[in-house]
């Protein structure tokens, strides 16, 4: 059984790396969120709403990064500015997704924000991972 596992894990190791750092990436965005928004920022004020979710994007896309590169696609890029632009680029690409759909979601269509937000984590988390993996951290 434990060889099952083992083998299972090798020969899906990026993917299944993928998955953990992304729940942990996405688990430190919903906490800053929610921190944001149970504090100091009114989600019912669109500003306040994005403001709220730029602060999340943030934190939590420095975490990515760093997990990213060492865990997931074991980067040993010598060009860490270039490759750091490259993964931030792609993240400010899923930040507009993510803005869209809360706006979307909460300003237009008065879901709730939580909900929201978890809804746009998921496009996010499968977004991210395309455009790392064919962006980014590409093998050459």
């Amino acid at each position: 059984m434990k060889k099952n596992i083992k083998t299972l894990y090798l020969n899906h190791k990026e993917i299944i790396n993928y998955l953990i750092v992304g729940v942990l990436t996405t688990l430190l965005s919903l906490a800053v969120y929610y921190f944001c928004v149970s504090t100091f920022l009114n989600p019912r004020n669109a500003f306040q709403l994005q403001a709220a979710n730029v602060i999340s994007w943030v934190i939590s896309v420095l975490f990515a990064y760093i997990t990213n590169r060492k865990y997931v696609f074991e980067s040993k890029n010598s060009h860490i500015l270039k490759e750091a632009s490259a993964f931030f680029l792609a993240r400010v690409s899923t930040l507009l997704m993510d803005m869209g759909i809360m706006f979307l979601c909460v300003t237009l269509m008065g879901m709730n924000d939580k909900i929201a937000k978890i809804i746009s984590q998921i496009v996010v988390i499968i977004s991210n991972y395309v455009f790392s993996k064919l962006f980014v951290f590409k093998k050459k």
